[in-house]
């Protein structure tokens, strides 16, 4: 093997680790499969939605926050977290259908309706409030 592909292939290989924990969703969260929503949706069941990038700031501070409220009370669990990477679904039906103006929005649906939703907002008291009303 020449010095060329040692070089080109040792680099792939350290940097795929790095570029698939980007794409994956965090614990306890899944990542949107075309579809996905509809289906937890059909099934009865409370979704929260994440529109977020993984290089968004903000998305990662309601990232924190969630993951917060959710580490504090069981009463959360019973809704379906779903993460819309805005990427790959910016412009993807599930995203225009419901009018999302950017990434760093969250939202809870529950059959056919929107139960509320942020856009941008990182106050953890906010996004309690939105969580709120998916848990009830």
């Amino acid at each position: 093997m020449n010095r060329r592909h040692f070089l080109i292939t040792a680099t792939a290989l350290t940097t795929l680790p790095i570029a698939l924990s980007a794409q994956m969703a965090p614990e306890g969260w899944l990542d949107y499969q075309p579809g996905m929503i509809k289906s937890l949706l059909a099934e009865g069941k409370t979704v929260f939605v994440d529109y977020s990038a993984s290089w968004c700031s903000t998305c990662k501070a309601q990232e924190r926050a969630v993951t917060a409220i959710r580490a504090d009370s069981d009463a959360y669990e019973t809704m379906s977290y779903v993460r819309v990477d805005w990427d790959e679904y910016g412009r993807h039906t599930v995203t225009t259908s419901r009018k999302i103006p950017r990434r760093s929005t969250l939202l809870v649906l529950r059959g056919d309706a929107e139960l509320g939703r942020i856009v941008a907002g990182t106050r953890q008291a906010d996004i309690q409030a939105l969580m709120d009303l998916g848990a009830s």
